[in-house]
C-alpha cells in the first residue's frame, strides 16, 4: 500500500474533546469517493456508531453514543442496530438531511422510527430480508426475527443444539444471505452444553449451511462474518486475523490475507472487502488462538483488501479509547450520511407521512425546523 498516513477529521456526538483519535491512508478517501460510498462500523467496547464519511480528500468519522452497539444491517432505505436488550430501527429522512449543518453536505439522515425489546439475546449478526430482519440471536443459539407480539420469534437452530434455552451454547455469531434468505451461519463450537464452546474455541469453529443444516467446513478458529460477494463464499477466520474464501467442494478455508489484528465485521463493495480490525484484550476468550501467539503489534481499525490481488489499498486505524470493532457496514450510493438518536427537537419535528396523506400538507411546508415528507 504505497500512501501516507494523515489525522481523521472527528466529530464527537457530545461536544467534547474526543479520545477516539483515529489516522487513516490517504487511500481510504480516495476509495470512497470513486465508490460513492459511505461507511457504519459499531464498536460496543466504547458504546459509539462511527459513520465514516469522505469529506474532501480526508476521512471524518462521526460518532453517535448507543449503548454496547454491536449487530448492524442497513441499506440506502433503513438501518438496525442491536444494543443489550432492544434493536432500534431508523428509516433514511433525505428531506430531514438537507436540513442539517453545514447546509446540503448530508446526503442521507437516519431518523429513529422504532425500539423493540428483546431482552439480552446477545444480538450478533443482522440483516435486512426486504422488510424482514434476519438477527443472530446467539444467547438462545439460533437465528429469529421480530413480531408485535414477542421478544423474538425463533426461525432456525444448529441441529446439535436441542433445546432453546438462554445459555450461549455454541456461541452462533455470523450470517451470510444469498438470494435474500439466510444460508450461511458461523459458531465457534458445536457444543450443546452451556457457554461449552468455550472449551473448543482455539480450533473448534465451524460453517453451517442453514439449507441443508450440514457443517461445511470446521476447525476453524472463532469464525466470524460469512459473505456471499462475486459468486463466492468469504469468511473471516478470526482468531487467525485472517480474510478468505471457502471452496464448496473441498470444504477448505483459502486465506487471501493475514491482517494485524482480530478480525471481525466484513462488508464487500465492488473489487473491496473492508474488514474490521479489534485488539482483542488479554482474557480468558481470547487465549490460546493463533493470533494473540503472535509477537506482532495488534491494531483496531478498518483495513481495505483488493479482493483481485489480495493486498491491503486502503487502512483507518484507531486509536487510545477505541480497540475493538464488532459490525462493518458499506452504504453504496450514499457518500455523507447522518445518524439522529438524541437531538430531540429535530426528531420532534420531522414527520414521513404517507403519499396521500402528504397530498394535503400546504406545499412547500417548512417552518423553522419543521420537516414534512413523503416516504422516499
Amino acid at each position: 500500500m504505497n500512501s501516507s498516513l494523515q489525522d481523521s477529521v472527528h466529530d464527537d456526538d457530545d461536544g467534547s474533546p474526543p479520545p477516539l483519535r483515529s489516522t487513516h491512508s490517504t487511500s481510504f478517501a480516495q476509495i470512497l469517493e470513486q465508490l460513492g460510498a459511505s461507511l457504519l462500523v459499531t464498536t460496543y467496547q466504547a458504546g459509539k456508531l462511527v459513520v465514516v464519511r469522505n469529506d474532501h480528500g480526508c476521512i471524518n468519522t462521526h460518532f453517535r453514543g448507543f449503548h454496547s452497539p454491536m449487530g448492524l444491517a442497513a441499506n440506502f432505505h433503513r438501518l438496525a442496530i442491536g444494543t443489550p436488550t432492544s434493536i432500534w430501527e431508523f428509516h433514511n429522512a433525505p428531506a430531514v438531511a438537507r436540513k442539517l449543518e453545514p447546509p446540503d453536505a448530508c446526503d442521507a439522515c437516519y431518523v429513529p422510527r422504532s425500539s423493540h425489546v428483546t431482552g439480552n439475546i446477545l444480538v450478533h449478526e443482522m440483516a435486512w430480508s426486504g422488510d424482514d430482519l434476519w438477527i443472530v440471536n446467539t444467547r438462545f443459539s439460533c437465528l429469529c426475527q421480530l413480531d408485535r407480539n414477542h421478544s423474538f420469534v425463533p426461525r432456525w437452530r444448529p441441529r446439535f443444539v436441542t433445546e432453546l434455552a438462554p445459555e450461549d451454547r455454541c456461541h452462533l455469531n455470523g450470517l451470510a444471505l444469498v438470494n435474500g434468505q439466510p444460508k450461511y451461519v458461523t459458531a465457534h463450537g458445536t457444543s450443546n452444553a452451556a457457554a461449552g464452546w468455550r472449551a473448543e474455541k482455539a480450533r473448534g469453529g465451524v460453517l453451517i449451511d442453514v439449507s441443508s443444516d450440514e457443517i461445511v467446513l470446521d476447525s476453524l478458529s472463532m469464525p466470524h462474518s460469512p459473505r456471499w460477494h462475486d459468486d463466492r463464499l468469504w469468511l473471516l477466520e478470526s482468531g487467525a486475523g485472517t480474510i478468505g474464501t471457502v471452496d464448496l467442494n473441498t470444504g477448505k478455508y483459502e486465506p487471501i490475507a493475514e491482517l494485524p489484528g482480530f478480525t471481525r465485521g466484513l462488508d464487500f463493495c465492488g473489487p473491496y472487502a473492508f474488514v474490521g480490525l479489534s485488539q482483542v484484550r488479554e482474557s480468558a476468550v481470547f487465549s490460546g488462538i493463533p493470533i494473540t501467539e503472535r509477537s506482532q503489534e495488534r491494531v483496531c481499525g478498518v483495513w481495505v483488501i483488493d479482493i483481485r490481488s489480495g493486498e491491503i489499498v486502503a487502512l483507518l486505524k484507531f486509536e487510545e479509547a477505541l480497540q475493538e470493532i464488532f459490525a462493518v457496514q458499506v452504504l453504496p450510493g450514499i457518500r455523507f450520511p447522518d445518524v439522529i438518536n438524541d437531538n430531540d427537537a429535530l426528531i420532534a419535528d420531522s414527520f414521513v407521512l404517507p403519499d396521500e396523506a402528504l397530498a394535503h400538507v400546504p406545499p412547500g411546508f417548512h417552518h423553522g425546523r419543521q420537516e414534512v415528507q413523503g416516504h422516499e
